[in-house]
């Protein structure tokens, strides 16, 4: 088990000379870090929202890793199983913007194809993307009291990472696939923000399993927090974050991704039955990813701050495993 230091004030993520500052290592309930990242290189910025609604699951990338911008929109009809996956890489990220506190200003990543724009305000986000075949135009309402789960990571006072993972945000609006409008309606569709800020190591794996239903909501990762005295797993309930420090046991079948997974811990036992698997594979020589993210429901349970044991089952979302040369 871990047990992070709670941050509760605002506090910048590096020193002036561009090293993690030690105080700025825990957890906390709503973005309070400010993202000061020095130098050039080894950086990586990155918004991923992905959006499940009953009929389509979206998925929107954009990045920045100082050389290239990796961004990506992507597409799944639920009914058919037929994906739409567009991406692009930019050289040096041109036409890239990122904002250093989560939840505050613009984010823009244009080229490629590709058209990314998010505004944040203390109200909630909109999200406007475009690419081949694909409109986005959503709003993520930030319901009054609502709580994120914000982690650093520490491998070591240069190579460090703040993520934000904020589940169960209600969302609204339209999406476009083949010209064909959808509607997204806050009553059955959700919105989940992964925020990323850091300095990492050049070869990397990681672990994320995200999960939400009607006032219920689970985050769980592994592997890339090993040994840091970190951890990025919640429980969500009515939009209050228990923390959980456990150190998850990850069982999967890599020969066959749509078998059952299992992810374990003191706090947690949960079993995830994927209906869809989306693969992603880039190889650029320096530049290299192969992620398998699958889609499906959740069974199981987890423990809250009190000791409770609350029912996961019928929570929907994804697991998936990341490998990373970048």
């Amino acid at each position: 088990m871990t047990h992070e230091k709670e941050i509760t004030e605002p506090i910048d993520l590096c020193r002036a000379d561009g090293r993690l500052r030690p105080d700025a290592v825990g957890f906390s309930r709503r973005p309070v870090h400010r993202a000061n990242l020095r130098g050039w290189g080894r950086n990586k910025r990155w918004e991923y929202w992905g959006i499940v609604t009953p009929s389509h699951i979206v998925g929107l990338v954009a990045s920045s890793l100082d050389y290239a911008g990796v961004h990506s929109l992507y597409v799944l009809d639920r009914t058919t199983r037929v994906e739409i996956d567009r991406g692009a890489v930019v050289p040096f990220a041109r036409g890239t913007a990122f904002p250093p506190v989560s939840g505050k200003g613009e984010v823009r990543a244009h080229g490629g194809g590709i058209s990314i724009e998010i505004d944040q305000t203390a109200a909630g986000t909109t999200i406007r993307a475009t690419a081949e075949d694909i409109e986005v135009d959503l709003v993520v309402p930030l319901p009054a009291g609502h709580e994120s789960l914000s982690v650093v990571v520490p491998w070591n006072t240069r190579r460090f990472q703040y993520t934000v993972k904020d589940l169960g945000r209600p969302v609204r609006g339209t999406l476009r696939v083949g010209g064909v409008p959808h509607l997204v309606d806050v009553a059955d569709s959700f919105a989940v923000l992964d925020h990323g800020r850091g300095r990492w190591p050049y070869s990397i794996r990681w672990n994320w399993a995200a999960g939400c239903g009607p006032g219920r909501a689970v985050q769980l990762g592994g592997r890339w927090t090993d040994g840091t005295g970190s951890t990025e797993n919640g429980l969500f309930l009515d939009g209050r974050l228990h923390k959980i420090g456990d150190q998850l046991r990850w069982e999967y079948d890599r020969a066959d991704w749509l078998r059952p997974w299992r992810i374990s811990g003191e706090r947690v036992d949960v079993r995830f039955h994927p209906f869809h698997e989306k693969v992603a594979r880039t190889n650029l020589g320096v530049l290299a990813n192969e992620t398998h993210q699958c889609f499906g429901h959740f069974t199981g349970w987890a423990t809250a701050d009190d000791g409770a044991r609350v029912d996961l089952d019928g929570l929907v979302g994804w697991a998936e495993e990341a490998r990373n040369r970048w």
